[in-house]
């Protein structure tokens, strides 16, 4: 799934009269380590009297060095880039064994490579304190970069700042507030301070709404945009240049469109060069448009897309139809908790904490809003090899001309308060609906714990293991185990009646049950 957009950058400079310009460097060419996949890109310059030479700075990032032989009254700097904004992992990467934990050095050969990136201010006070409190723990140092990364971005408000220039470390913590750039060269010097080689990063930021508004969180901009930023990248020994932008509290992703990145800021301007002194007008504008979408869920087929769709689908099924290719579907739907998204019941268990519970208010709102005088049947769902119980399965039955099947949901089962409902409770539950249907209670009669099963479970246990011991492997069977010996393995653990329809259909008919060990 991909969007292909188009950026245009205007950078215009007017002045009040005829002028020479000296040699103007131009950084404004996405770098070559920019992993958003950039499809065309334009540069133009007027005036158009000029030469220009694309050349690269020390770090390998593009420069258009500009030379004007005449004099003259503006300067004007058009880009023009379509990027393919494909979602990118920022956590795609290995790490060097040595490199896995925090704090860790670099190696020898890596240490003259950085040193550049190593280099530190004076730790003033307020700098000082806020490094001491950085937690230098041993800990994993992805885990500690996206902690730092998104304290900075709490502790320090972001907001437009029109002066030129860079504030200081110290002169940002005291103000608790920076632009973009200002918030990112605190973060390079909080990094070298800490042994992580840093650079400041210079570069365009495409942000693009959502297709949809989020359950929990911030939902992004409410329309596309586009402008210049900065952020701070790391070097990680085994994943390169990773970056961090302390701004939004995220890892760069497919947005971030690096154009620069140097050792200090002021090697990353967007442009540089002398004039002669004069007055100059000044304007900016940036703007980025949608030019292709892949559909997707989230945004719906063109009716033209749909009609193929549609016809394609219609020739398949005769072609199918054709060869008498026959085809079954089964699935069920999924849902994760969006506070716990890696916990075991969302991902690999069965069951969990928390996971029973939510089902059934899941279920609970569904049948509100579509079946709200539907049957509700909780059974037996599916039963898989190795687990010890069947799956429940959550359903709900409605007639589609509307009659109602269930009208008192009183008489449904509170999930979060439970009946305490025994065998006995059943055997009368059963019992009366014997009666009801016009048959004898006798018919009802109870059901036991595999007794055979169960001893020969227990003779399988190591000797100095019994039934209660935690240290048996599965949890659930563990404590059903423990369960139904504690009980005891002739104690009735439910009831059945056989229930079938009289041949005429015009009632209900029982009887007894062959059972070959005389008890079910």
């Amino acid at each position: 799934m991909s969007i292909h957009v188009a950026l245009n950058h205007v950078t215009h400079y007017r002045y009040d009269r005829l002028i020479s310009l000296s040699p103007q460097i131009v950084r404004l060419r996405p770098a070559p380590h920019c992993r958003t996949r950039i499809l065309a890109y334009s540069l133009r310059v007027e005036p158009a009297e000029h030469f220009i030479n694309w050349q690269q700075d020390p770090q390998s990032n593009y420069q258009a060095r500009l030379t004007f032989p005449e004099k003259t009254r503006e300067l004007r700097l058009t880009v023009d880039l379509v990027g393919e904004m494909a979602v990118l992992n920022p956590f795609d990467f290995f790490l060097e064994p040595y490199a896995q934990q925090f704090p860790f050095a670099y190696e020898p050969g890596e240490q003259r490579e950085l040193a550049p990136y190593l280099a530190r201010l004076p730790a003033t006070r307020l700098f000082a304190g806020y490094l001491e409190s950085a937690l230098r723990k041993s800990r994993s140092v992805v885990d500690f970069l996206v902690d730092l990364n998104l304290r900075l971005s709490r502790d320090v408000r972001y907001l437009i700042r029109m002066q030129p220039g860079v504030q200081a470390p110290e002169e940002t913590l005291d103000k608790a507030s920076g632009s973009c750039r200002d918030s990112a060269w605190l973060l390079v010097q909080l990094l070298r301070h800490l042994g992580l080689a840093a650079r400041f990063v210079s570069g365009y930021l495409i942000q693009l709404t959502a297709d949809v508004k989020s359950l929990d969180g911030p939902s992004g901009p409410p329309a596309d945009f586009t402008d210049l930023h900065a952020w701070c990248e790391v070097y990680l020994p085994g994943a390169g240049w990773i970056g961090l932008d302390p701004t939004s509290g995220l890892l760069a992703g497919e947005g971030h469109i690096p154009l620069a990145c140097t050792p200090e800021p002021s090697a990353a301007a967007p442009v540089t060069g002398l004039v002669e002194e004069c007055e100059v007008d000044f304007a900016h504008s940036m703007s980025v448009q949608r030019i292709w979408e892949a559909p997707r869920v989230t945004k719906p087929y063109t009716e033209q897309q749909w009609a193929a769709i549609e016809k394609l689908g219609h020739a398949v099924d005769a072609d199918m139809a054709a060869h008498d290719v026959r085809l079954t579907m089964g699935g069920e739907p999924t849902f994760v908790a969006s506070d716990d998204p890696d916990g075991a019941e969302w991902n690999t268990t069965a069951l969990g904490k928390t996971k029973r519970a939510r089902a059934a208010e899941l279920y609970g709102r569904l049948k509100e809003q579509y079946a709200p005088t539907g049957l509700a049947h909780f059974g037996q769902g599916k039963w898989y090899p190795g687990e010890p119980l069947p799956r429940w399965s959550l359903n709900c039955f409605w007639r589609r001309d509307g009659e109602p099947i269930w009208e008192n949901p009183a008489l449904c089962a509170n999930e979060s308060a439970p009946c305490g409902a025994t065998s006995t409770v059943a055997q009368h539950f059963l019992s009366d609906v014997a009666r009801r249907l016009g048959l004898a209670p006798e018919f009802v009669f109870a059901a036991y714990e595999d007794a055979f099963y169960y001893v020969w479970k227990e003779r399988r246990l190591p000797s100095n293991v019994d039934p209660f011991d935690s240290k048996l492997e599965n949890k659930e069977e563990r404590a059903r185990l423990a369960r139904i010996f504690e009980q005891g393995l002739d104690a009735a653990t439910g009831y059945v009646l056989p229930v079938a329809r009289t041949p005429d259909d015009d009632g209900w008919q029982s009887g007894s049950w062959f059972l070959r060990q005389e008890r079910c």
